[in-house]
């Protein structure tokens, strides 16, 4: 991100006014607002920039091997813009890598998703570490009931009723049962009728 003169003239007065805190005069006021207005608007667009490329990226390598040479110069620019390598990209240059530049790009390409790996699994065991750190240790010790307290303020407190009892149905009421199947007729019987 470029700033023009003026912009970083207001920026150099607002990190002096930061610095040593002083009475601001409205003019400086508008002017680091329309200078937070300019900064918010090129990071929209860097983002709205940086999807573009992306979506582009992820087209070319649906459309290779017919479109290596773009493919390959797309993914140089995502990874100029800082963009991690994924999966996809990973194995899409594992089966290009008889094409030299492919096989350049797959070498950088893994070494990038190594570091980023490591890094996110840092991350998270930092993260993890600093919970386990931070969290209060949990007493085993039991907890008992004071006399006193809200229940003893608000007087005894009427049982609710007992739900009524029904009777437990015995298992041959649940369960009726079997009648055995009826044996076939003799051979005989069946001959004769």
């Amino acid at each position: 991100m470029a700033f023009s003169a003026d912009e970083l003239r207001v920026l150099r007065r607002a990190l002096a006014i930061a610095l040593h805190p002083a009475p601001l005069q409205d003019a400086d006021v508008q002017d680091c607002l329309r200078l937070t207005e300019s900064v918010d608007e090129a990071v929209r667009e860097a983002g709205r920039l940086r999807a573009f490329l992306l979506g582009d990226l992820v087209r070319y390598r649906e459309a290779l091997p017919g479109s290596l040479s773009g493919y390959l110069e797309l993914l140089r620019d995502a990874l100029a813009a800082g963009y991690d390598p994924d999966a996809d990209d990973l194995s899409a240059l594992r089966a290009l890598r008889r094409n030299p530049a492919a096989a350049e790009l797959l070498d950088r390409c893994q070494v990038l998703a190594e570091r980023s790996v490591r890094a996110r699994l840092a991350r998270v065991s930092q993260a993890t570490a600093s919970t386990a750190a931070g969290a209060p240790s949990v007493s085993r010790a039991r907890l008992l009931a004071l006399p006193g307290g809200r229940a003893a303020a608000d007087g005894p407190k009427p049982k609710p009723p007992a739900p009524a009892e029904r009777p437990v149905p015995k298992p041959s009421e649940v369960f009726p049962p079997r009648r055995r199947p009826v044996p076939p007729p003799p051979p005989e019987e069946r001959a004769a009728g």
